[in-house]
């Protein structure tokens, strides 16, 4: 088994395995039915695509991580691009991993996001969906072992697995979780059997059914409240709680049936994996001592922090947390995180520090910087370094382009290149489509930078590129965007937060550029030697020059 992460023995809170999801949003003016057409509307990196992390259980841990809640992971995967995205996102957030690494694709998701925040999404579990028993028994029971609350779900991982996470739970003294994510009815067509499903319910000590699936489990049922009443029975469930967007929570127990009231957004952006953000921050708050009633009131809180924004998982940790302590009007926890935590938001709430919009960029760039550096392996900069020298062995050259911000990246990109060894010329994506494609010979390579991958003129200048046979390497963000699929190598050079008060204008993403292509060029340097004497011999004045001679 592939492992990823750092293993210890210290003690974990929450322990997870379930759905962990690169999220493709997308802005629609309404959700369509069959049949039906309708245009997609920019989102707010600039295209008609957005990636966020994502999925039900890599959402719960993340958003229980932002209170201080000791989380870890652990599950089936895959070591390509999105997974390495997923795990960088991980790793932001605090999240200990414990990972196979052998699965045949890591998850996907595209998710339609209309006017009012309502959603339509269609998954592609991948490695998720191939995680057996064998898996969980054999390859996690230590890690297991180091909960004190397993959580788990009904969504993409298969129910015999999700029911031997439980089992080996319950063998270990946890209190076990269970998100009820999908209908019933899903459930049984995509990820096993009515049986093995009943079972995963009775295992549950905390079971979280949406409205819709707790209504298929007992259609003739009416009312939230009796809903409730009537799965805690029938499935010996300690404790069902249940959303329902502005009612807030619903809490059953020895004690009942009773609401906890919703929270007010400012404004609805996106809706998706509200419940999430509310189950993380309810599980957040048991973990820090409250009882299941202020539990539902810090889960509400987050909740309605995340619809104020696109994405489900809290990328943007501080602000967040920040948002939900401003919400939350509940008992404060004894615990010691708690007051950490509310007295840090106080002091960036109360307490302007001057530059701090400035300070701000350069965190955000040097953290997405970093989580870049980890999620390149090499593999793909050798690749794109490789086509470079084929293209030069034939008698090509290299040429580099972009569209916008990324035209200003890719005047200094061919000007480095050439500097260090593999001349390099810019080409201007518009004016190419009217003569300057003749600047090119067919196998020629071209170097696009696009962050989202769906800048439309960016996209008709590769399409006459490769109409007029030559090669392209892509550098962007968008892993999975149309950019990506047209390039013969793609170099991941994305980012989820730019920085900035209103985090749009390009920052951190031109930043990850203008390094990728940096690293492209140490690695052609290196591949053809590329020694002082040859780098003096291209910079015969200024202090460069003078610094390689040894003047």
């Amino acid at each position: 088994m592939a492992e990823s992460g750092p293993e210890s023995e210290d003690a974990l809170e929450l322990v997870g395995i379930g759905s962990m999801v690169l999220d493709r949003m997308h802005r629609t003016r309404r959700v369509l039915g069959p049949n039906e057409k309708g245009l997609l509307d920019d989102v707010d990196s600039g295209g008609p695509v957005q990636t966020c992390i994502g999925g039900v259980l890599l959402n719960q841990l993340g958003w229980a991580a932002l209170f201080g809640t000791r989380v870890g992971l652990f599950g089936r995967q895959a070591d390509d691009d999105v997974g390495r995205t997923l795990r960088a996102a991980m790793k932001r957030a605090g999240i200990e991993t414990h990972l196979d690494l052998t699965g045949s694709a890591s998850s996907l998701a595209e998710i339609f996001v209309d006017a009012e925040g309502e959603r339509a999404i269609y998954m592609a579990a991948g490695a998720t969906a191939e995680t057996t028993p064998a898996h969980v028994g054999d390859d996690h029971a230590g890690f297991i072992a180091r909960g004190e609350r397993l959580t788990t779900e009904v969504s993409q991982l298969p129910l015999d697995a999700t029911l031997e996470a439980l089992r080996v739970a319950h063998a270990h003294g946890l209190e076990t979780v269970v998100d009820l994510d999908v209908l019933p009815s899903d459930a049984v067509q995509a990820l096993g059997d009515r049986e093995t499903l009943d079972a995963v319910l009775r295992e549950a000590d905390l079971l979280k059914p949406t409205a819709l699936a707790a209504r298929e489990l007992f259609p003739e049922i009416v009312a939230l409240e009796d809903l409730v009443a009537a799965i805690r029975a029938e499935y010996d469930v300690a404790t069902v709680v249940l959303t329902d967007g502005d009612r807030g929570a619903l809490l059953c127990d020895a004690n009942g049936a009773r609401w906890v009231p919703a929270y007010p957004a400012n404004a609805v952006v996106d809706t998706t994996g509200a419940g999430d953000a509310f189950f993380g921050g309810f599980l957040a708050g048991r973990a820090l001592g409250l009882d299941a009633d202020a539990a539902a009131k810090l889960g509400n809180a987050c909740g309605a922090a995340c619809v104020e924004r696109m994405g489900a998982f809290p990328e943007a940790a501080d602000a967040l947390r920040a948002r939900a302590l401003e919400l939350y009007d509940g008992p404060a926890p004894t615990d010691a995180r708690w007051a950490s935590l509310a007295a840090t938001a106080a002091t960036a709430a109360t307490e302007p520090v001057p530059g701090a919009a400035g300070r701000r960029v350069l965190e955000v760039a040097a953290r997405e910087l970093a989580a870049l550096a980890e999620r390149h392996d090499g593999v793909s900069l050798q690749a794109a370094a490789e086509l470079i020298e084929a293209a030069e062995a034939a008698g090509g050259r290299v040429h580099v382009t972009g569209v916008g911000k990324p035209e200003h990246v890719a005047h200094y990109g061919a000007s480095l290149l050439s500097s260090t060894g593999i001349p390099a010329t810019f080409l201007h994506a518009t004016e190419s489509l009217h003569g300057s494609l003749g600047q090119l010979v067919p196998g020629d390579v071209v170097i696009a930078i696009s962050n989202s991958g769906t800048t439309s003129e960016c996209l008709l200048a590769v399409e006459a590129i490769r109409g007029y046979g030559g090669k392209l390497i892509a550098v962007t963000g968008g892993l999975a965007s149309p950019l990506a699929q047209a390039a013969d190598v793609t170099l991941d050079a994305g980012v989820k937060e730019e920085g900035g008060p209103l985090g749009l204008a390009p920052r951190a993403s031109v930043a990850a550029e203008i390094l990728v292509i940096a690293a492209l060029g140490a690695v052609l340097q290196e591949r053809r030697g590329l020694d002082r004497t040859d780098y003096a011999a291209r910079h015969p004045a200024g202090a460069l020059g003078k610094q390689a001679r040894g003047d």
